[in-house]
């Protein structure tokens, strides 16, 4: 299925997709991404990697409805300078308090969108959501509505369009640890 984000009904058809374990292709505040909610209920990550044909080591970005929600899964400080670029293009790699243990440190690289339409949807998901680039593994991300149509249409749910992207750069991920921040991927944001 194909929309539009201007469509009035986008928001709850996109909420109603995500909430039944459906992948979508959703237009950011960078570049489109793959999308499913994270949920032990739902295998929407196994789902997004088999379209992709991405590594299982390789974890995906989770996207937040707020930068107060990042509370919610982790204990590390956040510098306040960081903390300033949110929402926008912005990936913080935080250890995750849901996963860790005092024997293994787990990692999670959270994500609070530019975009106000898409934080609705995923504060009506109550719950985060999975955002990959929309490219098969090793090979440029799609940038026009007709090559991820042509790419994609047959395996994804749905495909929420918000004309091309052009030369849009995907975010910028860095690592905080031990209070130091440490720039993994250089993107839409320069540090």
């Amino acid at each position: 299925m194909i929309c539009h984000k201007s469509d009035n009904n986008s928001i709850n058809l996109c909420t109603e997709y995500l909430k039944n374990g459906k992948i979508l292709i959703l237009p950011t505040d960078t570049v489109y991404g793959f999308s499913g909610i994270v949920s032990e209920n739902t295998d929407t990550d196994s789902k997004i990697r088999l379209i992709k044909g991405r590594e299982e080591s390789k974890p995906m970005i989770q996207l937040i409805s707020s930068p107060e929600e990042l509370k919610k899964y982790t204990d590390d400080e956040i510098p306040v300078s960081l903390l300033s670029y949110w929402p926008g293009p912005l990936t913080i790699i935080v250890k995750d308090k849901r996963f860790s243990t005092a024997e293994k440190e787990i990692t999670t690289a959270f994500r609070c969108p530019g975009d106000g339409w898409l934080r609705e949807i995923i504060k009506n998901c109550e719950a985060p959501v999975y955002s990959t680039s929309v490219n098969r593994s090793g090979y440029p991300v799609l940038t026009t509505e007709k090559e991820i149509i042509d790419e994609f249409s047959s395996e994804v749910d749905l495909i929420v369009l918000n004309g091309d992207t052009g030369d849009s750069l995907p975010s910028t991920i860095v690592k905080v640890e031990k209070g130091e921040v440490k720039v993994l991927r250089q993107g839409a944001i320069t540090l």
